[in-house]
């Protein structure tokens, strides 16, 4: 489990509570799902190519989502959803999976959501990304951002790029995060991977503890506050590869987020530090696939170049998405044209693309004079223009 302490398939569970589990992951991985929501008054649901699924089991009640919980849940981490209401930790299934673990107390009751993280590592060609980041990750310094909503594979993506230096690039990594999720063994790089609450108390406390540890990639599991910001900005400033995930949707909208994170009077200075220390940004969503089963993502991609570093300068962001329309060029692109070509291509219909992209309105017109409709989703994009 969490920090090492981790069950294995069958090990040391004897009750009937955990043969259903058991089953429950087994489908669970079987199926090629995503997550598992245990919540009383339905059955267990998986999350499957993005939609929901019940399994075919009995309708959970109080008592089952407490079995299952104590099942899998370390004794600490028992403790705190006693005092906090919540936790969060990580564990392997066998060598199959990981799972990220979120249980919670509501309405009385206890809910679980279950990640599964796959163990095999995936490759830029299988995910998709850019071949422009192999070369960024080869770059000494730099703050390299991915974002995007809650499970849009932004962990997936990180953990492919920190693979591709592992593998070929003589580094120090040192990796902060809220479990661990892929696990990285050392192969060109030395590899460190420290887990917030177990390793080192918080983001912050660990960024700044990491400048003394001869790292040269620096992973942030996630940009929570003003401190771990701060701290990965410094970072990024004095010589290092910095990783760090943001929840939230556009290029445009990452840097006025990270900028309004500070008080006013600092925020001049934070442009700056952002115009000479951010490398790049990588907005994605996940997009159920049409033509076979699956997800294909889809991303923004912005390469930070003198041209887009005066904006962020000058306090003119909202030209951005203009400069990574004429940046083409660098490789760059912005999310609606890379679902518009995943919807030209068959890949994805009109509904999950108009459902996923930033402007409904322009592409709903798009999809219009291509000869095509969008059914469902025109009265959404009405709505949302």
């Amino acid at each position: 489990m969490s920090g090492g302490d981790e069950m294995t398939k069958g090990g040391g569970l004897g009750n009937t509570s955990s043969i259903q589990i058991d089953r429950i992951l087994d489908t669970c991985i079987r199926q090629g799902a995503s997550d598992i929501h245990c919540s009383i008054g339905r059955p267990p649901t998986l999350r499957l190519n993005g939609r929901l699924r019940n399994l075919a089991t009995k309708v959970l009640e109080p008592d089952d989502t407490v079995a299952l919980m104590k099942s899998i849940t370390p004794e600490k981490n028992q403790q705190e959803l006693q005092e906090q209401g919540s936790t969060d930790f990580g564990f392997a299934f066998g060598d199959q999976a990981r799972f990220r673990v979120s249980v919670f107390r509501q309405r009385g009751a206890l809910s679980l959501v279950l990640r599964q993280i796959p163990n095999r590592l995936l490759t830029f060609e299988q995910i998709g990304l850019p071949p422009l980041v192999q070369d960024l990750l080869r770059r000494p310094r730099g703050l390299f951002i991915i974002t995007g909503p809650t499970g849009s594979g932004k962990t997936t993506s990180l953990a492919t790029m920190i693979d591709y230096i592992n593998q070929n690039l003589e580094r120090h990594i040192v990796t902060m995060e809220d479990p661990i999720e892929y696990y990285h063994w050392h192969k060109k790089s030395v590899v460190n991977q420290r887990e917030v609450g177990h390793d080192t108390p918080s983001f912050a406390e660990g960024l700044r503890r990491v400048l003394r540890q001869d790292p040269d990639c620096i992973l942030v599991g996630e940009m929570r506050d003003l401190e771990t910001i701060e701290a990965a900005i410094r970072a990024a400033e004095t010589g290092h590869l910095v990783f760090a995930t943001l929840h939230t949707t556009g290029a445009a909208g990452t840097i006025n987020r990270i900028i309004d994170a500070f008080p006013t009077n600092q925020q001049e200075q934070v442009r700056v530090q952002l115009s000479t220390s951010l490398l790049a940004i990588i907005s994605q969503v996940l997009c159920a696939r049409c033509d076979k089963p699956g997800r294909a993502a889809a991303y923004e991609f912005l390469v930070v170049t003198p041209a887009i570093s005066n904006l962020i300068r000058e306090n003119k962001t909202f030209r951005i998405d203009s400069a990574i329309q004429t940046g083409k060029k660098f490789g760059m692109q912005l999310l609606d044209d890379h679902l518009w070509k995943l919807y030209s291509e068959g890949k994805i219909d009109a509904e999950e693309m108009i459902e996923k992209c930033r402007n409904p309105g322009d592409l709903t017109d798009k999809v219009h004079k291509s000869g095509g409709s969008v059914g469902r989703a025109e009265l959404d994009a009405e709505h949302s223009t």
